[in-house]
């Protein structure tokens, strides 16, 4: 049946961001490869509900403010949703309308019995307390309860927010419901039903995809360089991982800025000092470099894990790696996609690339369900064989369709939730 999607703007204005257009645009481009039912399409372009909640709490000096909360849960086809709940000055609703559709194909990706969510506050967490923390939490549990739970929709930690804050909102939902709820949440502490592992998965994830494509890509080299654009959970975990197993990093950047030596640095210095100065400039021998230099930084290895949108048709001709591993959500834009894969970057796409963290999710919250609980050795094994499987899935389907990776990943991850509402139907 040949795709003839109506074009009518049914679009509100919330959703139209350029995050969340950049998303429409893939889903519409792997759609058209796959010959997708117009009307199946149509429904996956859109996330299936989006909750804006106001968010009131009294700060420490005493002033009342209210701050906006999001949840959108893009699709369940294929399960409860799933997806992180983070805290940033700048979030949107399109923005997490997009997150959350990522997350369906990450999860669909992945072979995960969960469709896509995602969830935020926009807030200013750094200049916050933690008690103005941890009633902002409690006060949004209280206005997404409805919507959530271990069979509904499954939040976990994102970007400013932790193990902390899932303990938070795991004990306002149990409350609510006389009992503890460990499976409300995942990513919680491991004294509350937390998973050995999780904390270190989504790094952990980057540098096993990122292992499989050196065996794809020959650099005739015994050690490759890497660049990390990011040093928090993700960035800082996928550094430490790839200096064990024996990469050069040659630069490092965090918020405030990155640090550049092309002979190499010491990692386990850098945690050290940076664990001192809450920042990783000013690091004895190395000099300093822009967020977007580092970017541009001649390397075998590049690993964007902080933000999306960093690589665009502005800077995409300056990349000089020869592997992309997408540790951030959405870091590479549709425009940049096509030079890059023009100069001939192995790129992996972000719902492969950083699907560790969900995936020990599940993990986790399969260990809540049943009180049962596994080694880190075990989560580590089981992970690794997922993300691998999912990587030669890939990789194979590229090669037969003679199509770049990210078209490859998004064909999977849309095909199987698109059999899914095929077989399942549209109700009523």
């Amino acid at each position: 049946m040949e795709n003839t999607l109506n074009t009518e703007p049914l679009m509100t204005k919330e959703l139209e961001t350029p995050t969340f257009l950049m998303a429409q645009e893939q889903l519409d481009g792997v759609a058209r490869i796959l010959n997708l039912d117009p009307g199946v399409h149509e429904r996956l372009r859109y996330p299936k509900k989006a909750l804006i909640v106001s968010i009131p709490i009294k700060l420490d000096n005493g002033e009342t403010r209210t701050y906006m909360g999001y949840r959108v849960q893009h699709d369940m086809a294929l399960g409860p949703s799933k997806g992180g709940i983070r805290y940033y000055p700048d979030i949107d609703l399109g923005e997490v309308s997009a997150l959350a559709m990522w997350m369906t194909w990450k999860c669909s990706l992945m072979n995960l019995p969960f469709g896509g969510a995602k969830g935020g506050i926009r807030c200013n967490p750094e200049i916050m307390s933690q008690n103005e923390l941890e009633k902002l939490t409690r006060r949004y549990t209280t206005e997404i309860l409805s919507i959530i739970g271990p069979e509904k929709d499954i939040p976990a930690p994102d970007m400013y927010t932790n193990e902390q804050t899932m303990a938070w909102i795991m004990d306002t939902y149990s409350n609510y419901f006389g009992y503890a709820i460990p499976g409300v949440v995942t990513g919680k502490p491991i004294g509350v039903g937390g998973s050995l592992g999780r904390v270190e998965a989504t790094g952990r994830g980057v540098t096993f995809t990122i292992i499989k494509a050196l065996e794809k890509v020959r650099l005739n080299k015994d050690t490759p360089t890497a660049v990390v654009q990011g040093f928090g959970n993700v960035g800082a975990v996928t550094t430490k991982y790839l200096y064990k197993h024996g990469c050069k990093i040659i630069a490092i950047s965090d918020i405030h800025g990155g640090v550049y030596n092309p002979k190499g640095i010491n990692v386990d210095d850098l945690f050290k000092y940076s664990l001192e100065h809450k920042t990783v400039i000013g690091f004895p021998g190395t000099e300093t470099i822009t967020n977007q230099e580092i970017l541009e930084l001649e390397c075998d290895i590049l690993a964007p894990c902080a933000v999306g949108n960093v690589i665009t048709e502005k800077n995409a001709d300056k990349i000089k790696c020869k592997i992309l591993a997408e540790g951030a959500n959405g870091p590479t834009t549709p425009a940049a996609d096509k030079i890059l894969y023009e100069k001939g970057i192995f790129i992996i796409p972000s719902i492969l690339a950083n699907a560790g963290g969900v995936t020990v999710s599940y993990f986790e919250w399969v260990q809540d369900i049943q009180r049962l609980f596994w080694s880190e050795d075990e989560v580590i094994e089981k992970l690794q064989v997922l993300i691998t499987k999912a990587f030669d899935e890939v990789y194979n389907l590229s090669i037969a369709k003679n199509v770049n990776t990210r078209t490859a990943a998004m064909m999977i991850g849309v095909g199987r939730v698109a059999e899914a509402k095929r077989l399942r139907g549209l109700y009523p």
